[in-house]
């Protein structure tokens, strides 16, 4: 690490726990001395650790910083468990979406055949599309030949016309993968999606924004048919499948008409 984060382009960076921590104690108007003395630990400590010069610190030290952190303004708990992620306090294993494509069972992709007329997928981490129902491809063209929702959005323009609300949903997106990103610290796959993505301006600046979400276990979304010009609204669903071999690695996203 070259501090702030693995350096990707001159603008974008991997999300790294001393980048994490700094923006959360800025935020908070605390001096490094005033948190590192609250924390019990040394204040050349916390400035090491906002430079990415020392290792990932233990399960102690991360409770004593947020403890501290609390004190001013409470942390989400989206902010807490990302800070938690980013110091490698969760360990998972890194499946290629083949891998996880080849763990869908027979009667997990013919279900989605049977969730019409509600668009259904499978999702990885990164936002591959590891399979999908007629539906779900008729409503986000050109998705089928992309493969990944990331790309879709931000280099398909077709996408900007497809999602009346694009800037809002790009957004989110971009807030879905920083969060999945410090759970999955060690997956490659996704920090070659990251640096993939910096080609993108829109990206780029989304990216450097710096926050991060929970993916919403329901919410709306609207769609355009871009052939008709009709908008239609959709109760989007997202969830974990059941997989043995991938646990919490690849979630069914449904969207029903409204």
């Amino acid at each position: 690490m070259t501090g702030d984060g693995d350096r990707l382009t001159d603008d974008i960076s991997i999300p790294s726990f001393g980048q994490a921590l700094r923006r959360l104690r800025d935020e908070r108007g605390f001096s490094r001395e005033h948190l590192a003395y609250s924390a019990g630990v040394s204040a050349s400590y916390v400035t090491l650790l906002e430079k990415g010069e020392r290792g990932n610190p233990t399960r102690s030290v991360v409770e004593a910083l947020l403890r501290c952190l609390d004190t001013k303004a409470p942390l989400t708990p989206t902010d807490r468990r990302h800070l938690f992620d980013l110091a490698g306090l969760r360990v998972d294993d890194a499946p290629t979406s083949e891998d996880l494509y080849d763990s869908l069972t027979p009667d997990q992709r013919e279900a989605l055949a049977l969730f019409e007329p509600a668009l259904a997928a499978y999702i990885a981490p990164g936002g591959d599309v590891l399979d999908a129902n007629d539906g779900w491809y008729a409503a986000f063209p050109g998705l089928r030949e992309d493969r990944n929702i990331f790309h879709w959005l931000f280099g398909n323009p077709i996408a900007k016309l497809v999602e009346p609300d694009w800037q809002t949903e790009a957004r989110l997106y971009v807030q879905w993968l920083r969060m999945t990103v410090g759970r999955l610290p060690d997956d490659p796959a996704l920090a070659t999606l990251v640096s993939d993505l910096a080609r993108y301006p829109h990206f780029r600046h989304f990216w450097s924004e710096g926050t991060v979400d929970f993916t919403p276990p329901v919410r709306t979304l609207r769609l355009r048919n871009p052939n008709s010009g009709t908008i239609r609204e959709y109760n989007v669903q997202v969830g974990p499948i059941q997989c043995e071999t991938h646990p919490d690695r690849i979630v069914l996203l449904l969207c029903l008409p409204l």
